[in-house]
């Protein structure tokens, strides 16, 4: 095998079928969904290291010959020459003079993090842009510019690990309904639509009265009923994959009903369900923004989407605040839809872009001594 072909099999160091290599093909020439993936991942990868782009702290402070990281480790003023034995205070002119008399600081872009308070602004708060707030500061005097990243950064994370473990939980319950059939089936259903009947926003206002809500809480009670967008695919994809011979043949040979769900039908189901994973994901951001923007999301104080456009509905003049809100969650929503149709043309076998690969095709085999006829690849729809 020439070298050429072996790159060709390979992506990312790992060995890749024909069918999936055309997969990536198709969604690589499907230029808006690709592009909108790296401009995705380019945005989560900065808002993973929003300390050290916004910040009240300096990233790096190098006083009397030693070097100290404020955003890593907790220093006490008396570290700085300064009286107290609590955390220094870097934006006090006394603390900064201190540092400058024998040292220097390096400071972020955005020397503000989403809870600094800018007591020295000009104008009452919210104030509009300007040199030392690009966006301008929320009801509370908060830098808008620090909030946005750290809110997108929460948005983001809440929406994968909601949509990570939805997706387990009702892919695995997709397949045991689908394999098994009959009551199983039948009882998972009936209980399915008794449990997607339930008031979701009315269980969140009463266990919101009970306890603060926080991410972890929101992300269980969400759990609770975010699993079942996965079920109806899988669930097909299971029944109908149930009576083909391979999986006849597998049970005739003594494999187990475990072994063959997951090892066997599963990976044919999974199709089905990447497809919707980019979309499942833009919904569970969606609901955590709906959810902080009538107050029942986060705590009172953290970075959120939803707070940024309740606090631009409750000032409607600073409309800096609802037009920085809703044109990150339009262009995050927008690439994340962008990126699930390219996936879902990728995986669809009837799709075929200018410069993608062909499917491979053959043709049935030919008789003994004989040779195989060409069969011609499929064009373009």
């Amino acid at each position: 095998m020439s070298t050429a072909l072996v790159r060709k099999e390979r992506f990312l160091g790992l060995k890749v079928s024909p069918l999936n290599r055309r997969r990536l093909h198709n969604f690589r020439a499907n230029q808006r969904g690709f592009w909108s993936l790296w401009i995705f991942l380019a945005l989560f990868g900065l808002s993973l290291v929003a300390e050290v782009i916004a910040n009240d702290k300096p990233v790096l402070v190098y006083f009397e010959g030693a070097f100290y990281t404020p955003v890593l480790k907790t220093y006490a003023e008396t570290e700085f020459g300064g009286e107290f034995l609590t955390e220094a205070d870097y934006r006090d002119p006394y603390v900064a003079d201190l540092i400058d008399q024998r040292g220097w600081m390096v400071w972020p872009p955005v020397r503000y993090n989403h809870r600094t308070v800018a007591w020295d602004l000009p104008v009452p708060a919210p104030a509009p842009p300007s040199a030392e707030h690009w966006l301008g500061t929320d009801d509370q005097a908060r830098d808008l510019v620090a909030r946005l990243i750290y809110g997108f950064r929460i948005s983001v994370l809440f929406g994968l690990v909601l949509t990570f473990f939805s997706s387990i939980v009702g892919v695995a319950a997709g397949a045991v309904q689908g394999y098994f059939g009959g009551w199983t089936d039948l009882l998972f259903q009936r209980f399915i639509e008794v449990w997607s009947g339930l008031p979701i926003l009315y269980l969140l206002i009463i266990l919101a009265s009970v306890v603060e809500p926080n991410f972890w809480w929101l992300l269980g009670i969400m759990l609770l009923f975010s699993w079942m967008s996965l079920v109806g695919v899988v669930r097909a994809e299971f029944l109908r994959a149930r009576n083909f011979d391979y999986v006849r043949a597998a049970r005739a040979l003594g494999v187990s009903d475990r072994v063959i769900m997951f090892r066997h039908v599963l990976p044919n189901a999974m199709v089905a369900t990447f497809t919707f994973m980019p979309f499942i994901l833009s919904g569970s951001i969606t609901t955590l923004t709906a959810l902080d923007f009538i107050g029942f999301g986060l705590p009172p104080g953290s970075a959120s989407l939803g707070e940024l456009l309740a606090q631009g509905k409750a000032n409607l003049q600073a409309p800096w605040l609802g037009l920085t809100g809703f044109v990150t969650i339009a262009v995050m929503l927008s690439l994340l839809i962008f990126i699930g149709e390219a996936v879902r043309d990728a995986f669809d076998p009837r799709k075929l872009f200018a410069g993608a690969a062909p499917p491979e095709e053959t043709g049935p085999a030919p008789e003994a001594g004989g040779t195989p006829e060409p069969v011609p690849a499929r064009g373009a729809e």
